[in-house]
């Protein structure tokens, strides 16, 4: 029986598994991305920064606050702590220095008799298809003392399975796991020394930002050399007269690219690239890298993870790697905030071991910010392991980004972008700089292959990505996949004539499958796909893509991955009680879009499509009571999302709580945990 009934744009379900018709209301990822930046705050509010340049916030009027109000502008996250705070010097057996002035508690014992009793997190061999689906879940009322004296209640630590040692000590709300009381009632915190020298290179995070960066960035005391020369050199050619502006911009907009047959010198590409005779240069200290001489990027062939504002931090991204991801990239960073020394923008830079491929992503509408920022980040992260690309924000169109000459405005103003991307590209030395674009700013006003011959030519880019929809069209309209052979026919036509080498190419937009994925490679001529909603959606789209194969993944493998990121979410926040609560919340930041796939076992026809609107519908009964679980990974209400985080991480605090991106999933004003 088929659902030739269904409105256009619904998921195809088969008719046994439909609970009702109407489709479930369609969700703004477009408001959803703009809302909440990874510390809990309105990425819009850090993006507004004021028009003198100095990097500081506007103060919002009262009726500005309020027309802000709503929506998720500003969703907040407080942190979670333990009702007694024991001193974390104590909690890893350690003397403070502080004594008796200690703010935190002391007394060991006081603090473990309010502590609440350990949580079991569960192995993968424990998730089963049928209820509970996670052996062992249930809870009490007990404290973490008896976790120490009753050894049938076992569990598992994250961190220490891991490297064989907690950071978080007598904290940790795993703690039978690496603790013990010895004869006299003492009690012992356990290292696995062999496992912790193993594994020391693997699971070290990388990319941590020292306090005298941090001291010296918030002083203006950072030495930026090869900044101050090159805005030395933008201001002295202003002041050139026989210099005009589009020509200092490194790219004038009638420069070769309406008419493809005038002639580029030598000269000329040396100088848009920052290539000066390298004579000149042998007794300097600092000599600048030839745009030849950066690192290569052999990208064709490899799938590419976008950066995600809120989800895709490094737990997500560990995940997708372990899934077949290639390259990833952290979040969105501006530029203002990293020259103001802010950890949390600075932490989005942060590497786990497994990301082969890592680059950092700024956004910024200036050379005066993005050049310096890449000089930090070149100076700071430039070693091996560090940072392998940066990429340039060149597609974002939130309103007040695009407002304030940032992402996707810069398509507009090629001039200026040539003057960022020339200048970051000598500050950075051997690191490459990437950029990522939109097909333009507003509807049939397509500009980017402009913008993407003059990058593969001039500026020295080393790949380019293209979302192939326009700044006015967020995602209500499919992306144009034939602009983007365009584009790329464009480009790949001027490298022969140049006799370049060519850069990679990545497309992006609206791929869901593997079929999407190889059809767009091989209809463009894309070196690969940038992969965003999709992975958000269904972070095995990469194994799909890896295997050339559509997953008809079952409810207890969702889960596994589900425990996977949790695991992963544990070990980077953290295992106290604060991190545990930090990775719920990102944990439910990601079932706010996973619920949105639907298992392709109960669809008519394939591929899937990332815009279909599904009906409300029932899991499969193949397997005794998996459907249950199966129905509860598709619900839209946020409190489904807390339960499946508390299959995990335990019940959640009375105190938490949990608003989703997208305002119409939560059920209420606000999803109680």
């Amino acid at each position: 029986m088929t659902s030739m009934s269904l409105p256009p744009g619904t998921a195809p379900i088969k008719r046994q598994f439909l609970l009702s018709s109407d489709a479930l209301p369609a969700v703004d990822d477009d408001a959803a991305e703009g809302s909440t930046t990874h510390t809990g705050t309105s990425r819009v509010d850090v993006a507004d920064t004021d028009t003198r340049g100095t990097g500081g916030r506007k103060k919002w009027t009262k009726a500005q606050k309020k027309e802000k109000r709503g929506a998720n502008k500003g969703r907040k996250f407080d942190k979670v702590h333990d009702q007694l705070e024991l001193c974390w010097r104590v909690a890893n057996g350690k003397i403070c220095e502080h004594g008796d002035e200690c703010r935190f508690t002391h007394d060991i014992d006081a603090y473990l008799a309010a502590k609440p009793r350990d949580i079991r997190f569960p192995s993968i061999a424990s998730i089963s298809d049928v209820p509970p689906f996670i052996i062992g879940m249930d809870e009490d009322n007990s404290t973490a003392n008896d976790n120490l004296s009753s050894p049938e209640h076992h569990t598992s630590c994250p961190s220490f399975a891991e490297s064989g040692f907690c950071r978080l000590g007598l904290k940790c709300r795993f703690l039978g796991a690496h603790a013990k009381r010895d004869a006299s009632g003492a009690i012992m915190l356990v290292e696995d020394e062999e496992k912790r020298a193993h594994t020391a290179l693997s699971t070290t995070e990388l990319n941590f930002v020292s306090a005298d960066t941090l001291k010296l960035l918030r002083s203006k005391k950072y030495p930026k050399p090869i900044t101050d020369a090159y805005l030395k050199e933008l201001e002295a050619a202003k002041e050139d007269s026989n210099v005009t502006e589009e020509d200092v911009a490194l790219g004038e907009d009638n420069l070769a690219i309406q008419d493809d047959t005038l002639p580029i010198s030598s000269e000329l590409i040396a100088k848009r690239t920052g290539n000066s005779d390298p004579s000149a240069q042998t007794d300097t200290p600092d000599v600048l890298i030839r745009v030849q001489e950066k690192r290569r990027l052999n990208w064709s062939g490899k799938s590419y993870l976008a950066p995600l504002t809120t989800v895709g931090n490094l737990p997500f991204r560990r995940l997708c790697m372990t899934l077949g991801a290639d390259i990833t990239c952290g979040e969105m960073g501006l530029a203002t905030s990293f020259l103001s020394a802010s950890a949390s923008e600075f932490s989005l830079v942060r590497r786990h071991p497994s990301e082969s491929i890592f680059g950092a992503q700024v956004a910024g509408n200036k050379p005066s910010t993005l050049v310096p920022t890449a000089e930090v980040l070149g100076r700071e992260f430039g070693d091996a392991g560090g940072i392998d690309f940066v990429d340039v924000n060149c597609g974002c169109p939130i309103d007040l980004v695009f407002k304030s000459g940032s992402g996707s405005a810069l398509l507009d103003a090629p001039a200026k972008l040539g003057k960022i991307v020339t200048g970051m590209s000598r500050a950075l030395g051997e690191i490459p700089v990437t950029i990522k674009l939109r097909t333009g700013v507003k509807d049939g006003r397509n500009n980017a292959h402009k913008v993407m011959l003059r990058a593969a030519t001039e500026w020295g880019v080393g790949c380019i990505t293209l979302h192939g929809r326009t700044r006015q069209q967020r995602y209500t309209k499919l992306a144009d996949w034939e602009y983007i052979k365009y584009c790329v026919d464009a480009v790949r036509a001027r490298e022969a004539d140049k006799g370049l080498s060519p850069i990679p190419i990545f497309g992006g937009g609206d791929c869901f499958s593997s079929h999407d994925y190889w059809t767009n490679v091989s209809s463009t001529g894309v070196d690969g796909i940038m992969i965003g909603r999709g992975a958000l959606i269904k972070p095995w789209i990469f194994t799909e893509v890896k295997e050339r194969r559509e997953w008809d993944i079952s409810s207890r493998e969702r889960l596994q991955l589900i425990g996977k990121f949790t695991e992963f979410g544990l070990s980077h926040f953290g295992t106290d009680t604060t991190g545990v609560n930090t990775t719920r919340r990102f944990l439910c930041e990601a079932l706010s879009f996973q619920y949105r796939y639907v298992p392709i076992g109960l669809l008519e026809r394939l591929p899937a499509k990332i815009n279909d609107r599904a009906p409300t519908f029932k899991g499969r009964d193949e397997l005794g009571m998996c459907f249950i679980i199966e129905t509860l990974l598709a619900s839209p209400n946020s409190q489904d999302w807390v339960k499946i985080s508390e299959m995990f991480l335990g019940p959640a605090p009375e105190s938490w709580s949990f608003t989703p991106k997208h305002k119409s999933n939560a059920h209420g004003e606000e999803s109680q945990g």
